[in-house]
């Protein structure tokens, strides 16, 4: 029977990539110390290290919301401010998370186009913060998403020049990356040149998103910025018990390249459609295609029947939509979809 409906809703809709659940199966032998204490939790930071070429702490979570609240929780303080792009995770899909884990700290967005952050914007932003007013929140982090949230790239210049404008101002970096692998995809830069050697001190470290199970982590290359992360993790109930189990995906993940391999996938199956697309009259893509996210224009009546027709998608307004692949978006469903926008995009 063919699909009843083409998925194109997120990356977190699609399977678990294989190799993670084997990686399971081969960990479930046994019996283990729990809550970090066996072999394979600590063979994490010396895999990172090398992956990152300097020494990191990896904690393993189960949400990327989690990995994110936590991560600027544990640098921040009740009555700061960590500064972010209007279109970030943290300022729009996460219920305030970073604010009530971090008991008040407050999200404030800054301007920018693409879901970035503009490094003009953002120095004003501090400049006219209040800095050492009791009145004003205290500037103390900021959050780069990359990919962004406009499915647009930092590229490694971009990630420096807000880097150095925020350890100028004193305060400590945070890349939220949930689709790390494919900005590493479409950059061909190092992992280590993307964060560490750019600034960043530490990172939500996406897997769920690229054909992960269970689990996302957080990489802290600055540990002096994150002192107390363990527990703010530990309160918050965000340390995995069967920790083995967590950190075996981990593993499998990055072993080989399998995690570059499967955003490749996801990347190529965007970069596909986008290329058939952006030529159609009627058709309008808003942001630039650098990762595995579109965000798509059409007439409202052409998105109505494109949901009639079975095609899965998050509407973003009456004529805006975001189409996202996955690792495993086959060649057949990006053809459906194609023939299908090309067949509703005049509809008035």
């Amino acid at each position: 029977m063919p699909p009843t409906h083409l998925e194109f809703r997120s990356d977190n809709c699609g399977r678990a990539a294989p190799e993670l659940i084997e990686a399971l199966v081969q960990a479930n032998v046994g019996s283990v110390l729990g809550y970090g204490g066996d072999e394979i939790t600590k063979q994490l930071n010396a895999k990172f290290s090398t992956l990152f070429e300097q020494p990191v702490q990896v904690f393993p979570v189960p949400t990327g919301t989690g990995a994110n609240a936590l991560a600027l929780a544990a640098v921040g303080t009740p009555f700061g401010a960590v500064y972010c792009s209007p279109e970030a995770h943290i300022n729009t899909s996460e219920c305030n998370a970073t604010s009530f884990f971090g008991g008040g700290l407050k999200v404030t967005p800054v301007s920018g186009v693409d879901g970035k952050i503009d490094p003009i914007a953002f120095e004003v932003a501090i400049l006219n913060s209040g800095k050492g007013q009791a009145h004003k929140n205290q500037p103390e982090a900021v959050n780069l998403v990359q990919a962004t949230d406009m499915g647009a790239v930092y590229s490694v210049s971009e990630v420096k020049a807000i880097s150095t404008i925020a350890h100028a101002n004193g305060l400590v970096v945070h890349m939220d990356g949930a689709r790390f692998a494919n900005a590493l995809d479409t950059l061909g830069c190092s992992p280590a040149e993307l964060t560490s050697k750019a600034g960043v001190d530490l990172l939500s470290f996406g897997v769920t998103k690229n054909g992960g199970l269970l689990t996302d982590a957080i990489v802290v290359f600055n540990p002096a910025v994150a002192k107390n992360i363990s527990f703010h993790l530990r309160r918050a109930g965000m340390i995995w018990s069967k920790m083995r189990f967590a950190s075996a995906q981990v593993l499998a993940y990055v072993a080989d390249d399998l995690w570059l391999r499967l955003a490749k996938q996801s990347n190529t199956a965007a970069l596909a459609i986008a290329h058939k697309i952006e030529k159609l009259e009627g058709v309008k893509l808003l942001a630039p295609v650098q990762a595995n996210e579109l965000f798509v224009q059409m007439n409202p009546k052409a998105i109505d029947a494109l949901i009639a027709d079975g095609v899965l998608f998050y509407r973003r307004g009456t004529n805006l939509f975001r189409l996202v692949c996955r690792w495993d978006t086959t060649q057949n469903e990006i053809a459906q979809l194609i023939e299908l926008i090309d067949r509703h995009r005049l509809k008035i």
